[in-house]
């Protein structure tokens, strides 16, 4: 392996253990659980695990790797803050998409050469690239999982 691959994996390997690690969470917590806010006038179990999906829904499009498979999870989950709508899907419904989203991630994933890592995200531009290569698709694995380290570390206090 070259230090490049081994640069990638050790990354990917983050990534999985992240996603693991908030599976186990989320598999220890009922949906009842999901219901309640981490803490006291803050955000509920069932709206960060929405926001996640909706984040890594996005991560298809950033990467160039397809359309996003719950579009309609934006406007709930990123574009409003949680108990501003009581039009969300339910925590089962939630839980699915979860794996659903997680397993076509791991797919795409997969299917990556070591070079198509370093390749620009859409949302910088070719220009902004040469100045900035390091706004490529392997960064955004790197500032998801911080994110879903974060939203997993909060959905622990529901347990």
């Amino acid at each position: 392996m070259t230090t490049t691959e081994i640069s990638i994996k050790m990354i990917l390997d983050r990534w999985h253990g992240s996603i693991k690690n908030c599976d186990t969470i989320l598999n220890s917590i009922s949906d009842e659980q999901l219901l309640k806010e981490i803490a006291p006038g803050k955000n509920r179990g069932i709206y960060l695990l929405g926001h996640l999906i909706a984040v890594h829904d996005d991560m298809l499009r950033l990467m160039d790797m397809g359309e996003k498979l719950y579009p309609e999870l934006y406007e709930p989950f990123l574009n409003a803050a949680d108990k501003t709508t009581d039009n969300l899907p339910t925590a089962a419904t939630l839980r699915n998409y979860w794996a659903k989203q997680n397993e076509a991630l791991q797919q795409k994933f997969d299917s990556l050469k070591t070079e198509q890592w370093f390749e620009r995200h859409t949302a910088v531009s070719a220009e902004d690239f040469v100045k900035e290569p390091h706004r490529n698709k392997l960064n955004i694995v790197i500032t998801r999982t911080s994110h879903l380290q974060y939203h997993t570390g909060q959905l622990a206090l529901l347990k």
